[in-house]
């Protein structure tokens, strides 16, 4: 597992040579702009799948501003503490209490709390770290930048490689370390609640490389459920919108 997580770390290092230049953008501000792109993003970030899952971290704009640090920090509480997010970890702890799981916490109402609890601590600390800390110190921009147009195998690809890709607050791209120091920082800290037969170097860069996978297929979804919505309930996905300043940016 560790031989193929480097391999992979290391063939998406050298990716976003291979992708199109993409060149700095600069986003004048004003009072007026600054009230707008807050309305803007208090939209974006009130996306969801199925009218239940967050979808808050996707934005349709491909040169959209970059978060501040404060935003960045909306963007993690708002993303770990939705509602959703408690019924999602709780069904995620019954399956893993179903499974008989981590046995070491046993079964009933304990173990299941022991459980829940465990998975909350992963969700919350593995978006702290992605959405927000490490964002805030590489600059980068934790957001999906949706693609939305091209072949479907093209996109494809871009979704997946978004887990890896990073989005710079200045324009281009980068290696995401945001990312991926994100799912090792939570793997690591999960070595403080995880039974003591589920800790080690080794299960933290299981675990770590399980989350990764878990970010490309959220990528898919970011990418590609507005094209379901629309052929699922003929119906076009709620779009912002812009204002003609706004459509500028896109």
């Amino acid at each position: 597992m560790i031989s193929r997580l480097l391999v992979l770390m290391t063939a998406f290092l050298f990716f976003p040579a291979m992708l199109p230049a993409q060149e700095p953008a600069e986003h004048p501000t004003t009072p007026d702009t600054s009230e707008r792109e807050k309305k803007i993003e208090k939209k974006e970030q009130s996306r969801r799948l199925l009218g239940i899952l967050p979808e808050f971290s996707v934005t349709d704009r491909k040169n959209a501003p970059p978060l501040t640090p404060s935003g960045k920090f909306r963007l993690f509480y708002k993303s770990a503490f939705d509602p959703a997010e408690f019924g999602i970890v709780g069904l995620q702890a019954a399956v893993s209490q179903a499974q008989n799981s981590f046995p070491a916490y046993g079964q009933g109402a304990e173990g299941y709390g022991k459980r829940y609890g465990a998975a909350f601590a992963d969700q919350t600390t593995s978006t702290f770290f992605a959405n927000f800390f490490y964002p805030t110190i590489f600059k980068h921009d934790p957001r999906y930048f949706r693609l939305g147009t091209g072949s479907t195998k093209h996109r494809f690809g871009y979704a997946l490689a978004q887990e890896f890709v990073g989005h710079k607050d200045e324009g281009g791209r980068t290696f995401n370390w945001s990312n991926t120091l994100g799912a090792l920082s939570s793997g690591g800290i999960s070595n403080a609640y995880y039974p003591a037969a589920d800790r080690g170097f080794g299960l933290t860069i299981d675990r770590a490389a399980i989350s990764l996978m878990y970010g490309c297929l959220g990528g898919l979804g970011n990418e590609f459920w507005p094209d379901i919505n629309r052929k699922l309930f003929r119906r076009h996905p709620n779009k912002l919108r812009l204002s003609p300043g706004d459509q500028a940016q896109k």
